[in-house]
Formats: C-alpha cells, structure tokens, sequence
C-alpha cells in the first residue's frame, strides 16, 4: 500500500500546488522521522518560500488547505507541521496492508521487462573459495536476489577466469607433478585436491634451478599461447583443471548460498574472435599508442596517470583486453549490466569503462559495485600455512557456534515441539550461515568490517538470529492456532499503536525492495529487517493473540501475524538468509 499511498500523496501535491500557481518540478517528498504521526510529507513550502515570499510554515498551510482528502482512498488528511505537510493514512491502507501481507509473493513488485546482468564472485579458479572475499558472493547473491525480487529479469554470471598465466601455471603443474609427492589434501573434495598441485608448481617456480624454471616458463608460455592461438586440444587441458576446480568451489558457494545461471568462460570471447575485433578498433582510436613494446590506451585526457595496456609485442590480449570484448557481450544481450567487485579493482573497473566508452558503448547501461574487506578476529579460526583462512573454515565454524547456542536454548524454549537431532542440525545451518551473511549484508559496503561472533550470533541483538527468531515466532503462533488462518477479518479492529504501527512497517516492505533495488543496497534490506523485528516483538508484548478479549480480535490479529510472517520471510530470502519454522 506504501507506494499507492505515495502515488496519491504526489498526486495530492501536483493539485495544490497547480492551483496555487507554483512549480510542481519538485514535491520534497520523504519519510518523517520518528516520532510523526504520518507515513510521508513534503518539504516543499521549505523551496517555496522564496518564491512566495512567506515563511515556510505559512507556505505548508497554504498547501495543506488546498488538499482535500475525500478526493483520495488511502489520505486520511494533510496537515502542517512546521514548515512541512504531513500525509497521514486512512483506514483503507491498514485494512489492505494486511490482506496483501496474506499472499506469500508480498513484497515482490510487478515485472519492469528489463533485464539485468549480476556479476559476481568471479574468483581465479585456482583453489578453494578464500574468506577475505567472502563480501563478492554475499554481497552479489543479495544484490541479484533484490532486482530480482524489485520486476527485473536477472541472470547470475560468474566470469572464469581461464586464459591467464595462473591457469597455465596451474595445468602445466597438474601434468608435471605425482601426487605422491604432495601433502595430503585438506579436505576430500575436488578443488581442495588439485590445489596442491598449483601451490607445488609455485614453489617449484621459485625455488628451482634457473635452468629448470626456464625449462618450465617455455611450457607455461606454449599453454597461453595455444590458447591465444584457439588450439582445442590445449584449451581441453586447461578445461580439465578449472572444471576440476570449480565443482568444489560451487559446493562452497551453494553453501552460502550464492547462486549462478552460466559460468562465462574468458576463452570465449578469445575462440570467438570478439577479443581480436576489439583490438583493431583499439587500435584505431586516437588514444591509442605503441609504447614499451606494448600496445597501450593513453587515458590522460581522462584524469588517468597510467596507461591501459591492450596487447602484448607478442600479440597476446590481457585479461582486460579480453573483458572489453566480454562487456560488449553482455551490453548486446542485457539492459543493464552490474559488477561486484573490491575495493583494490576500482581503478581498473574505472579504465574499463572509459576504454568501452572510446569503443562506443553506451556505460550508463553499466554499474561497478565496489565493497571493501572482510576482517576476521585472532584466535578461534584455524589458519593453514601458506592458504589463509578458507570460506568452508568461516561456514564450519558458525555452523558449530550456532549449533552450541541453540543447545544453549533448549531448555528455555516456548514451543513445545520436540527437536530431533536433524531439526538442531538444520537450525545450526540456517542460523550459522545467516548470521555470517547477515553481518556482512548488514553493513555498508565501502566500509571494512571485523567479523565478530558474538555480535553475529546474539539472539538478543541486532543480527541473524534475532530476525530468524521473530520468523520463527510467527510460525509458531499459527500452528498453535491451528495452522489456519481466518479469511473472513475486521482488520479495523487492528486500532492499538503496537498493532497500527506493525501495519505500518508492513506496508512500507515494497519500497524498501524498490529503493535497495534502485540504489543497489542490500544493507537496506538488512536495516529494514532489523526495525521490523523490534516493531514485531512489541506487538508480540502488547497484543497477545490466541488470547485476545474476542474471537474477532483474534482473528484479525492473527491475520496480522501472517502478513508479519511473509513479510520477514520474503525480507530475508532477498537477503539470502533462510527463515527457520522453529528455533
């Protein structure tokens, strides 16, 4: 109802603004603060005033007295504050806030029939998933389920990286070395198996003898080059080591969850011939320059010191290269086209741009999604020599915290309902692993986070848990009444604070999702869960339910818990974060 409610209330203000000859270029529509007894107001008469030549609060009566709000379903009345006009709802917006929230899709908006790209991830299939790039997936998961959720048409795209020197390095060791010569793997899955071979090929390149290492250059360089030169049987060796890889790093990642529609290979765009098409017309352009034995893009016209390279004295593309070609791929099959990635590529996310700008793409279509780094507590997490702390030792050790608070919890437990072993293990999973993506969604992305478990995992506190649970309660609520919940409802007697400001958050949910989906903000989602737990648990202490004075109070305030539950549950899937049934 919120954004009908906002339809009628820039509607209201168009009108009597036009009939009292002012501009109705800007409406300052926005959300009051706490503590004003309205959903919305407008800060016009603060830009008007000069015009006018009246105070501002004189400006905002003067626009209140022309608004009728008989004319209007969800007004009630317009009224000056000060210098604002506040916008307060009728009854018809409560009483259909909590039919919508009845429908299990609540929240979801209508389709825009635009389509849209996620990148995300994209890690060097060169071993397990590491944590300090635990934000991309997260982060990218979340941004994707949101457009999703906002009407567009999103595809998930994990860009692989297939055709650089760590691959040949990796494929040329995995043909040299026997594994009896390497250490035992740290756990039995794929990417943790073939990842010794790529960390021995390393050393081998550093500690060797000259002679050796050139020896093994020369084979590495016959690699890139075969695949430079499309050469099938090369590429189907170096497809046997990222494939290899990447199914481990795909179950890390389903744990997560994150989710893909294709991985892209980079040897596409070189098999293709897009790559080589790029080049020529970089070549072509007037910022284009010969230097270093090297091909290069002179961007000092543009506020760049470096150069962009383009091509090698040996006529091999780089990454870059080969993702110009990429982004032009995408730019002909989507609408809109966004990348996740850190901090340390933002210059480079930068010269890729005003490269596919000389190359005569339209880069508005193109939006780089920035995060910073993912900082881990000392103590309480095994480091493996020479590996870090790999993203399965981050999920494991949540999984295990999670599951020791809720044996914590059994014994003060409201439900009644018997948790077997599996229910205890499926409730550690889905509080453990959201309370690890909550802590990161929930933060600003250009800010650094500390991951710290006692914070992630308090029950009582701003986190995972402390929404799940409030999920948790709705469920509980419902299949204590029955598991059915009345069609047939008064929502007008839904007349308490407690009750009418639950409604309110209710119903402000679609524009949460419009507004993150817009400005690409995942951590407003996570906001917006946070304040609509706290609004919940005071209606859960203010207005008991299956106790209340009546039935149809009852009745209606069980409706409401139902709304509440689709409306948290839909809230954290956008998120990524499972809705547990019981805790």
């Amino acid at each position: 109802m919120f954004l009908t409610f906002r339809e009628e209330v820039e509607a209201a203000l168009h009108g009597a603004l036009s009939s009292l000859d002012l501009p109705t270029d800007d409406l300052g529509i926005e959300t009051p603060p706490e503590g004003v007894d309205a959903v919305l107001a407008s800060s016009a008469a603060f830009r008007l005033a000069g015009e006018v030549g009246a105070p501002p609060p004189k400006v905002a009566a003067d626009i209140a007295g022309e608004i009728d709000a008989d004319e209007f379903t969800y007004i009630a009345d317009a009224t000056p504050q000060g210098p604002y006009v506040n916008f307060l709802p009728s009854g018809a917006y409560y009483d259909e806030t909590v039919t919508a929230g009845q429908n299990d899709e609540y929240g979801r908006l209508e389709s825009t029939g635009e389509s849209v790209v996620v990148e995300h991830t994209s890690a060097n299939p060169t071993g397990p998933v590491h944590v300090g790039r635990a934000r991309n997936p997260i982060t990218g998961d979340a941004i994707a389920r949101i457009l999703d959720f906002a009407g567009h048409d999103v595809d998930r795209h994990y860009y692989v990286n297939d055709a650089g020197r760590q691959i040949a390095v990796f494929t040329w060791a995995y043909e040299t070395f026997d594994e009896d010569d390497l250490p035992e793997p740290e756990r039995e899955r794929a990417d943790y198996d073939l990842v010794r071979y790529y960390r021995k090929g390393n050393a081998y390149l550093e500690e060797a003898d000259p002679e050796d290492v050139d020896e093994a250059e020369t084979e590495i360089q016959a690699i890139l080059q075969g695949l430079e030169d499309g050469d099938e049987a090369t590429y189907e060796r170096v497809s046997e080591v990222v494939d290899t890889v990447l199914s481990g790093m795909r179950v890390t990642l389903d744990r997560l969850p994150a989710e893909f529609d294709e991985f892209v290979k980079e040897t596409q765009f070189m098999f293709d011939g897009s790559t080589d098409d790029v080049v020529s017309r970089l070549k072509e352009s007037e910022y284009a320059v010969y230097e270093e034995d090297a091909w290069q893009l002179d961007l000092s016209e543009f506020g760049f010191e470096k150069n962009l390279v383009f091509l090698r004295s040996d006529d091999t593309s780089l990454y870059t290269t080969r993702d110009l070609a990429h982004h032009e791929w995408k730019f002909d099959n989507y609408d809109r086209a966004v990348t996740v990635i850190g901090e340390d590529h933002k210059l480079q996310a930068e010269q890729l741009a005003q490269a596919l700008e000389i190359l005569g793409n339209d880069t508005e279509k193109l939006t780089a999604f920035h995060y910073s780094w993912v900082n881990l507590p000392e103590g309480g997490m095994s480091t493996r020599e020479g590996t870090g702390i790999d993203m399965d030792d981050l999920l494991d050790e949540a999984e295990k915290r999670a599951r020791e608070e809720v044996e914590k919890r059994m014994d003060t437990r409201i439900r009644d309902d018997e948790l077997t072993e599996a229910d205890i293990d499926r409730i550690a999973r889905q509080v453990g692993i959201g309370a690890v993506r909550y802590d990161i969604i929930s933060k600003q992305p250009t800010k650094t986070i500390t991951f710290e478990w006692e914070r992630a995992l308090d029950f009582e506190a701003q986190s995972a848990p402390y929404v799940q649970y409030v999920h948790a309660r709705t469920c509980g609520i419902i299949e204590e009444a029955g598991g059915e919940v009345p069609t047939e409802i008064d929502p007008s007697l839904l007349d308490s604070d407690a009750e009418q400001e639950l409604i309110e958050v209710i119903a402000r949910f679609p524009h949460v999702i419009e507004e993150a989906a817009d400005d690409l903000e995942p951590h407003a989602v996570a906001t917006y869960t946070r304040q609509f737990a706290e609004t919940f648990n005071t209606f859960y202490r203010e207005c008991p339910v299956l106790t209340a004075d009546d039935d149809d109070l009852r009745d209606a305030r069980l409706a409401l818990v139902a709304a509440s539950k689709h409306t948290i549950a839909n809230a954290l899937n956008v998120i990524g974060i499972e809705a547990p049934e019981s805790m």
